[in-house]
């Protein structure tokens, strides 16, 4: 049976740093978590000028995992567990940041050099409460690596994450994740099957699409209900959309700043932490 849409959530602007911008559709003011999916920042298409400067600097998370889709051009990713990475167009990277990491991440030296154009939708995945204290650690697959799912003429998708038409996405995670990025060509239709009483949403990146009967356009975000599992998606323009389902986690949520713990005494130690230097520290 075919799953209800309960919220249609528009991606509104909102600055990050004083240069970068995004499109933020969840948390939304009418809605606010779908645990374990806390943040969905969608940033671009940005046209990067020969010669620009564009960086986010040395920053702190605790207690979730920031997770990468790179759409366009090529960013770098620089951590103080020892990570330094660079990741190309299609390729994903999911950094759990565990008990406390410092990163910085942007375009990479190349993109700046030659210029180009970025596009990224990053998420945070909430971490159990059991796991908020592990070790941080990285990991990250090239398009090629993505297993391809959901095959039909028109579409093309690629699972990132969790286990979908018998296929297994690279990148692990401690509660079932299942992340699917894909296009659909003008008047073709892409037959999800969700996992009943899961949360699931629908990200429309780009074009216009109807689902479930309901014309939808591009940077709004769709939350379904948790009952049933047929979704039918048909683009009506070329189009772009990123799927996700998980099994809710059921743990209190409490969001501050660069972090995402369990109450608010445990966000004002991690703001604490930080300013104490017990996070460490990252000269770029």
């Amino acid at each position: 049976m075919k799953k209800t849409i309960e919220y249609i959530l528009e991606g509104r602007e909102k600055k990050i740093t004083e240069d970068d911008v995004v499109r933020q559709p969840l948390p939304h003011q009418k809605f606010r978590f779908a645990n374990p999916f806390i943040v969905l920042h969608h940033m671009g298409p940005v046209v990067i000028q020969p010669g620009q400067l564009s960086r986010i600097h040395p920053h702190p998370h605790r207690g979730f995992s920031p997770y990468t889709f790179m759409l366009q051009g090529e960013g770098y990713h620089r951590d103080n567990a020892g990570n330094d990475k660079v990741l190309k167009a299609g390729g994903v990277q999911w950094m759990f940041a565990g008990r406390g990491i410092l990163h910085s991440e942007g375009p990479t030296d190349e993109l700046l050099k030659h210029g180009g154009t970025q596009e990224i939708i990053q998420l945070w995945i909430n971490a159990p409460k059991a796991h908020k204290w592990d070790e941080p650690f990285y990991q990250a697959a090239t398009r090629e690596q993505l297993p391809l799912v959901l095959q039909g003429d028109g579409l093309n998708f690629r699972l990132a994450s969790g286990d979908y038409e018998d296929k297994t996405g690279p990148i692990k995670n401690f509660t079932p994740v299942i992340s699917i990025i894909g296009e659909i060509t003008t008047g073709k239709t892409a037959s999800f099957t969700a996992t009943p009483g899961y949360w699931t949403l629908l990200y429309i990146t780009r074009g216009d699409v109807v689902v479930n009967g309901e014309t939808i356009a591009a940077h709004n975000l769709i939350v379904f209900s948790k009952e049933n599992e047929d979704i039918a998606v048909t683009a009506t323009t070329d189009a772009q959309v990123l799927y996700l389902s998980a099994q809710p986690l059921e743990e209190p949520v409490a969001a501050k700043d660069n972090f995402v713990m369990n109450t608010p005494e445990e966000n004002e130690q991690a703001i604490s932490d930080y300013k104490n230097g017990l996070f460490g520290s990252l000269s770029f």
